[in-house]
């Protein structure tokens, strides 16, 4: 087995649009002959917003979920964060009784609160000592976000909050803990970590069915990472945006609510179907690997072929798409 990332301490990661989830992960006594084989032996910190603006019993779900499941799956300790605590501690039982070689803790935390994000983060790296990977995944997509004449100021502000200050707030802690990591080359570890956060194929594509303040917030997040990618190249630490297509996630199944708004959608899909929040937990776990070790300032696009087509192909898709693990 490769050294490559499997000997790491930490690893921390957030969730997409509706969670933020913040990974750190440690000592597993297993491997698998895959790409993921190389963050074995990490503990795991999820820490998550569940925040559908109008649906306060939103659950912990969707790449969250798929996630924290995924790494837990390769032996990572995981502790998973949410606003609603009862979602986090849903995803803490499923790993629990499926992984009972992991530990899975459930806190609460509100990635729209700084302080938040840092007491998170602090918690982290008391509990495991080190943080070295995190995962940006926080956001929402308000119902009442539209065109630049419509979209009040309010939603614009909201959105910006989560979306856009809860990933800079979650780089800036995490990139303070990465500093610290110390080094031990008997084991592999060293200093810095990965630090990914997801934007979306909206940052690089325009759309006529628009939701202005989320684009603008997904875009701000590509720039962003681009810059302290930069910025921080040289003291171990990378920044990478995931840019996921449009997921049959519960976030954008609520929003796509009639036939008529998904057909609109699915006409531009090379593939003929939406994403799996599996499929993005599986790119967020190779960024989060030393497989990645070349990547930085990176817009890692996992779309379908989205952001590459023009006139897509006629008939149905032959293949099925990759099962969810988390539910089955």
């Amino acid at each position: 087995m490769s050294g490559r990332l499997q000997n790491r301490a930490s690893f921390s990661f957030t969730y997409l649009h509706q969670n933020i989830i913040i990974y750190i992960l440690i000592g597993s006594p297993h491997h698998r002959c895959r790409i993921v084989c190389y963050l074995t032996r990490l503990f795991c910190l999820s820490l998550h917003l569940t925040r559908f603006i109008d649906c306060p019993s939103t659950k912990f779900r969707g790449i969250g979920l798929e996630s924290s499941v995924l790494f837990a799956q390769e032996g990572c300790h995981v502790v998973l964060s949410d606003v609603n605590i009862d979602g986090a501690k849903k995803g803490a039982e499923i790993i629990a009784t499926r992984y009972p070689n992991v530990k899975a803790i459930a806190i609460k935390c509100d990635v729209s609160r700084e302080q938040d994000i840092k007491a998170a983060v602090d918690t982290a790296v008391k509990e495991f000592g080190r943080l070295d990977i995190m995962f940006n995944n926080a956001g929402i997509m308000h119902p009442e976000d539209d065109n630049a004449l419509n979209t009040e100021e309010r939603i614009w502000d909201l959105t910006m909050q989560i979306n856009l200050k809860g990933v800079w707030w979650g780089c800036k802690y995490a990139i303070l803990a990465m500093r610290q990591n110390p080094t031990d080359e008997s084991l592999g570890l060293h200093t810095g970590g990965s630090i990914i956060n997801t934007a979306s194929f909206v940052a690089l594509m325009g759309a006529a069915t628009p939701q202005l303040a989320y684009t603008a917030s997904k875009g701000a997040v590509l720039a962003m990472t681009r810059e302290l990618a930069m910025v921080h190249a040289r003291e171990g630490i990378r920044l990478n945006s995931l840019c996921p297509g449009p997921l049959k996630t519960p976030l954008l199944m609520d929003f796509l609510n009639t036939e008529e708004k998904k057909q609109r959608r699915m006409v531009h899909l090379p593939m003929g179907r939406f994403g799996e929040a599996i499929e993005q937990a599986k790119a967020a776990l190779f960024l989060a690997s030393d497989d990645s070790s070349y990547m930085t300032g990176t817009d890692f696009t996992v779309d379908g072929g989205l952001s590459s087509a023009y006139v897509t192909a006629i008939g149905e898709p032959v293949l099925p798409p990759p099962a969810s693990l988390a539910n089955n």
